[in-house]
């Protein structure tokens, strides 16, 4: 750095000195700007900024950059473990001790974590140039890496001679290798083509970006046979004589600088007017587009993504920051196919497996309450611990379906204390994971990750049964709802007139006074509900009506005699406590699991006071303490609440109350790659029906709770289930009215013929009246009963009666005889 700075000011003290073109590291840079203000010196840097800097042309005006920055290929490099659904990263760096490294990080970190990732360690290494063993300093630096779970390298700063050693030793270690990733920047790719074959081997596998440019114009062309004729004559020794981006760098800041002195001519020797022109360049170089804004590039790069592989690299695609990839990265097929440390084709997870000798440490709850869900049995005499459960029979599963792929080796700790100090044991890192009974909550998530739910949650109040014994006094009125009492009633009435209108005048038993007719009406009716009327029918219109109007009463009766028997047989049971306000306003006790959420959530949302809940350390005790009124409710999580009511079934019930939380999950730390492939499993299970069946295994009720959970209570009839058979009964009587009134009609027109039809319409009216009222019509001191002038006109004649009672045997529903007489009808 100080021979660079020396140097920068001997240059500029010399009258013929220009510009100054150079610089491959940005410190130096920026040091050589500063130099070049004093001076007012254009100032040509070769060097990659770390990001974009607004106050650059305030504070380096005479600094003209020809490399960009870091913030493109940051982004590129995001994009490629969002790709590759890699979750966390190392980020490897020389520290030169300048904030530009920490600008990058920091870039680093903001594009990671748009895209899901995030850095779990930061990797630093001194300037190779102040080791005094570098190999040494290397292996001690990268052996902090074997505690890490990431094998995802990011290689976001280094010099050449550092990443030589870098990767030399990351190899020998074993840190390149299967289930590994290697991203290396611009600053290394853009220098593969000057290294041996040594450094390549042990980079193999590794992915790269390198600034694209184009290899086919004319210009560069020439350039390059210029550049390899010059070059070879130079270094005959050297096998590699392509020119690198900074040689195509270096000859546009030449070419800028020559169009810019041409520009001037004679004004060249002002250098304010030589760096102006300078910036005003538009024109296509060899490395770029060059035009300038704010002293840099203004035209964003394109990189070309590649990778490590044999004596040199391949080309996988191309990205840019308006389109990003071009294609599809690392396709199956064709040249494209990358080929990852490790010699393999198959992506790798970017993390370390656990082994035999390192096994996955599973956190497991110790004191749960439900022993369904997890359960931790200790021999004392063998040491030996037991874990069972629904959770633990579920991960066992899906430890079955991971393994068809990779080995997951891990084992089960008791952990003694609240559900929230094991998850923060995963945050904590003193386990790499949690197996039990966990609810996804919203502040846990701010720490760990959970897997898909495999069972649903929820928290449920549970409260004693109380008798609805004071509603057997109206049960008999439950079986219809009050619509269908008023529907049934309306066609019972209307079925009475039917019966009176067609009955009245031919039939003495429904004849005599307006009460006489009406009573005989109602009692025919309401005797027949129960088939034991007596009156005869002579009317076969009436015969008709009273046909249809007894099957909808065999109908009903037999559908409200089996309500009414399903009612009596359901046990007559409600909740004692329905609402929670109640509980808060006459300050009662409820239980709960104090190791779980639910405390602080009865506190923290439901608004109950402290003094007020009392913790339940074990399902058992939950009935004596409601039975005898300690508590007055408990509030369970789900599933837990169906193995407490199938356990205690008629005993206590569940209140409308219930909350939904995120379900049951594992935990894993954040970014933890297993949760992928956990959830995955766990839907797997889901799909194939392994959930249901462990479920059914666990948490099926006994025989005898299941057909009691069946008897729900039974709903009353309605008008629903029977408004096409009332409207068959009302169209029925509706049809026989009307025929029988135009029969009635006719003959009326004819007696009338007869003895003549004078008078007025009231007059009319009052004789129509009195003929369907009194039964007969009058010719002077005259009647003719109406019977005789409609006798002949019906159908032939069937005389129902009802049969005497000891002809009642069995079928009290069968006691309506038939007595068929066939007479002759006259005919005129």
């Amino acid at each position: 750095m100080f021979v660079c700075m020396t140097a920068a000011v001997e240059l500029a003290g010399e009258n013929e000195i220009k510009a100054i073109i150079g610089m491959e590291k940005w410190q130096e840079a920026a040091l050589v700007a500063q130099i070049g203000s004093q001076y007012q010196l254009p100032i040509l840097s070769l060097a990659t900024a770390p990001a974009t800097l607004p106050s650059a042309p305030q504070r380096w005006p005479s600094l003209v950059q020809m490399a960009g920055n870091y913030s493109h290929q940051i982004t590129c490099i995001a994009d490629i473990v969002k790709y590759y659904n890699w979750r966390k990263v190392i980020a490897v760096y020389e520290d030169d001790g300048y904030a530009g490294t920490s600008v990058m990080l920091d870039l680093l970190a903001q594009a990671l974590q748009e895209n899901g990732a995030e850095i779990e360690y930061r990797l630093a290494f001194p300037p190779v140039a102040s080791m005094n063993d570098p190999t040494k300093i290397v292996l001690e630096e990268l052996t902090k890496v074997f505690s890490m779970q990431s094998r995802m390298f990011i290689v976001l700063q280094s010099s050449l001679p550092l990443a030589v050693h870098l990767f030399r030793e990351a190899r020998n270690s074993g840190l390149i290798g299967r289930d590994t990733a290697w991203i290396i920047t611009d600053s290394i790719s853009s220098l593969l083509d000057s290294v041996n074959s040594t450094v390549i081997s042990s980079m193999e596998g590794v992915l790269g970006i390198k600034t694209h440019y184009s290899e086919t114009s004319r210009e560069f062309k020439f350039f390059y046979y210029q550049f390899w004729k010059e070059f070879r004559a130079a270094y005959p020794e050297e096998w590699n004589s392509q020119p690198g981006i900074h040689a195509l760098q270096a000859f546009d800041a030449i070419i800028a600088i020559t169009i810019a002195i041409e520009h001037l001519g004679a004004e060249t020797g002002s250098s304010t007017k030589l760096l102006e022109t300078i910036l005003s360049s538009k024109f296509d170089g060899l490395s770029s587009k060059i035009s300038f804004q704010g002293g840099e590039l203004s035209c964003n790069p394109v990189f070309r993504v590649i990778n490590v592989v044999g004596k040199g690299h391949k080309e996988l695609d191309f990205w840019s920051a308006e389109n990003h990839f071009f294609e599809r990265l690392g396709d199956e097929t064709g040249r494209r196919v990358v080929t990852w440390p490790g010699d393999t084709n198959e992506v790798p997870k970017g993390w370390t497996l656990p082994t035999n000798a390192k096994p996955l440490r599973i956190g497991v709850p110790g004191n749960a309450s439900f022993e369904k869900s997890v359960r931790v049995d200790k021999d004392n005499n063998s040491n030996r611990t037991e874990y069972s459960g629904y959770s633990i029979d579920v991960f066992l599963e899906v430890v079955r379906i991971i393994e068809e792929n990779y080995a997951l080796p891990y084992e089960f700790v008791a952990f003694y204390g609240t559900y929230d100090e094991l998850v923060n044991c995963v945050y904590n890192k003193t386990f790499d994971a949690v197996v039990g009974d966990v609810t996804i909550l919203a502040n846990r998530s701010k720490h760990v990750d959970f897997t898909q739910p495999y069972a649903k949650s929820g928290l449920s109040m549970i409260v004693p049964y109380k008798s609805k014994e004071s509603r057997k006094a109206r049960l008999f009125t439950k079986p219809f709802n009050m619509q269908l009492w008023l529907a049934t009633g309306g066609v019972l009435l209307y079925t009475t007139f039917s019966v009176w209108f067609l009955e009245h005048n031919v039939n003495p038993d429904f004849g005599g006074t307006w009460k006489n007719q009406l009573s005989a009406s109602l009692r025919f009716i309401f005797s027949s509900v129960f088939f034991a009327h007596e009156e005869r029918i002579l009317s076969n219109y009436t015969r008709i009506v009273v046909v249809v109007w007894l099957f909808v009463v065999f109908i009903l009766t037999q559908s409200y005699t089996a309500n009414l028997t399903s009612m009596l047989t359901v046990p007559l049971l409600k909740p004692k406590i329905e609402d929670i306000g109640w509980l808060k306003a006459n300050d009662k006790q409820v239980g709960c699991d104090g190791e779980s959420f639910v405390r602080v959530y009865l506190t923290d949302v439901l608004g109950f006071e402290a003094k007020n809940i009392r913790n339940v350390s074990s399902q058992y005790y939950y009935p004596d303490l409601l039975n005898n009124g300690t508590i007055a409710a408990a509030f369970l999580e789900l599933p837990f609440e169906k193995v407490f009511l199938d356990e205690y079934c008629g005993t206590f019930t569940h209140t409308n109350f219930t909350l939904r939380f995120g379900g049951l999950g594992f935990v894993f730390p954040k970014g933890s790659p297993l949760v992928a492939d956990v959830s995955k499993a766990i839907l797997k299970l889901s799909e194939n029906g392994v959930l249901q069946q462990l479920e059914g295994k666990w948490f099926s009720p006994p025989l005898d709770c299941a057909l009691s959970n069946t008897n729900t209570d039974v709903e009353s009839l309605n008008i629903q289930v029977f408004w096409v058979l009332y409207l068959f009964s009302g169209a029925t009587s509706l049809t026989c009215f009307l025929l029988f009134f135009i029969r009635l009609l006719k003959s009326y027109r004819a007696q009338e013929s007869k003895i003549g039809n004078g008078g007025s319409l009231g007059e009319k009216l009052v004789k129509l009246w009195k003929y369907f009222d009194k039964g007969e019509t009058r010719n002077g001191n005259e009647a003719t009963p109406i019977s005789d002038e409609l006798d002949g006109l019906g159908p032939p004649q069937w005389d129902i009666s009802s049969s005497s009672e000891s002809e009642i045997t069995e079928h009290p529903q069968a006691s309506l005889s038939f007595e068929v007489q066939t007479s002759p009808t006259p005919h005129a």
